[in-house]
Order: structure tokens, then sequence, then C-alpha cells
């Protein structure tokens, strides 16, 4: 695996996630017919949250990013990205685990969308992500905080 850390976000970083996002969906949303070019970016700039953020960098470059949002019940997973060369290399499995360990200390329930057909899945499913409901496009997965650390 690469030397990689993950650090805040900023407001500077939102225009490095948006391209990343449109790399990184860009065939999954075309095998959807969903594929817009400008959309896709501004959709992750319009609800980017930098409070909630975290990028992820390789050898102090930008190479990726998640977020995860509280709401009401739960926390949302979301804009979880890695640069396409980095993808399988461990760091995306490093991350999420790091995410779900500190939800579980605090008994939070994680939720996340993913695109139909989308290889993320299984990653998401490795984790103990479980369909939750599903449409045309999205896959909404759901993950309860893991028994044995929250009864500690």
């Amino acid at each position: 695996m690469a030397d990689w850390r993950i650090r805040p976000a900023s407001v500077a970083d939102v225009e490095a996630v948006a391209e990343l996002r449109a790399v990184v969906l860009r065939a999954d949303l075309e095998r959807l017919g969903r594929y817009d070019e400008q959309r896709v970016r501004q959709r992750l700039r319009d609800g980017f949250a930098p409070a909630h953020t975290w990028v992820i960098e390789v050898g102090r470059a930008f190479a990726g990013c998640v977020s995860l949002r509280p709401v009401e019940d739960a926390s949302w997973l979301e804009h979880f990205y890695l640069a396409p060369h980095l993808q399988g290399s461990g760091i995306g499995a490093a991350v999420l685990r790091g995410l779900l360990e500190q939800c579980d200390r605090d008994g939070t329930l994680v939720r996340l969308n993913v695109l139909q057909g989308s290889p993320a899945r299984r990653l998401y499913e490795r984790h103990g992500f479980t369909l939750d409901t599903e449409d045309p496009v999205d896959v909404f997965m759901v993950r309860e905080a893991a028994l044995a650390v929250r009864d500690k």
C-alpha cells in the first residue's frame, strides 16, 4: 500500500473533489444513461461540506476524499472517491475501516448510496453494509454499529 494520509478538507479542495468525482463516476453514469459533464461536478459543488469531509493524500498529493455527514439517526458516508490508479491498493479499505471504527465507538448507524452496478458496492458489503432499498439508479445501503464495540 502506498504512503498515504488523511486530512480535513477545506473550501479550497472543492474543485479537485468535483473533478475527481467526474472521473470516478463517469463509466457508471454513462452505463446508466445519466452522465452530464457539468451536472456531475455541480452536484458535488452544491453539496460540498468541508466540515464533514477529509482529503486523502498519497505522497502529499491529492488522491481522494470522503465525507461522513451526521443526520438525525445516522451518518451518511458520501463523496468517497479515490483516484482510479489507486483503487484496489487497500487505501480505500483502510480509510473506510477507520471511519467505521469511529462510528462503532459512537454507536452510529451509517448510511450510503452507490450507483447500480458499481464495483464499490463490493467494498461496502465487505465492511458490513447491507441493502436497504434500491431504485433503477441507486442502491441504498446501511450498516449498524458493531455490537462488540458498542457494548463495551
